[in-house]
C-alpha cells in the first residue's frame, strides 16, 4: 500500500527560485473528510486523479494515477466547483532529497510551503537555507484546508 511520509516547512526566502524551472499546478477536490480526500490535479499538460487518507501527522496512504489531460481539465471545471487552489510547484533536488516549493496563487498569495517525502518518518535530511518554522503538525498547511480556508482568511 503506497504510503507518503512528508514533512512542511515555511519558506523564508526567495532563493529557490533560482533552483528549478516552475510547474504551474491546479488542484480541486472531488471530496473533503476529516481524515481522507479525493483529489484532481491539473501540473502542467498532465492530469491525476488522488485519493488520500491520514494516518497520522506526516504520514498518509496516497493513491495517484494519471488520467488523459482533457479529461483532468473537464473533471476540475464540472465536479471542483469552490474548493480549488492554484500554485507554482518548484522540485529542488538537495542532500539527496528532493524538495517540492509551492507558492500559492489566488486567495491563498503570500504562502510559500517547502516539503520533502521520506522513506521512513526518522529518517535524517538537511534543510535548504530558505526553509523556516516547521508546520508538518499543522493541518492549515494541507492543501485540502487550503482550498476550504484560504490563507488570507486566517488571522494572525
Amino acid at each position: 500500500m503506497p504510503i507518503e511520509i512528508e514533512r512542511k516547512f515555511l519558506v523564508t526566502s526567495a532563493d529557490y527560485r533560482n533552483l528549478a524551472e516552475p510547474v504551474h499546478y491546479r488542484q480541486g477536490y472531488l471530496a473533503i473528510l476529516p481524515d481522507r480526500e479525493i483529489r484532481v490535479r491539473i501540473a502542467g499538460k498532465s492530469g491525476f486523479i488522488a485519493l488520500k487518507s491520514k494516518l497520522s501527522e506526516t504520514k498518509r496512504y496516497e493513491f495517484e494515477y494519471a488520467v488523459p489531460f482533457e479529461e483532468a481539465v473537464q473533471m476540475y471545471e464540472i465536479f471542483c466547483k469552490g474548493q480549488r487552489i492554484e500554485k507554482y510547484r518548484y522540485k529542488i533536488p538537495y542532500e539527496g532529497n528532493l524538495w517540492e516549493v509551492d507558492e500559492y496563487l489566488g486567495d491563498n498569495a503570500g504562502l510559500v510551503v517547502a516539503e520533502v517525502e521520506l522513506e521512513d518518518a526518522g529518517q535524517p535530511f538537511e534543510k535548504p537555507a530558505w526553509t523556516g518554522q516547521e508546520v508538518s503538525n499543522d493541518d492549515r498547511y494541507l492543501n485540502a484546508a487550503l482550498s476550504v480556508k484560504p490563507y488570507k482568511f486566517w488571522k494572525t
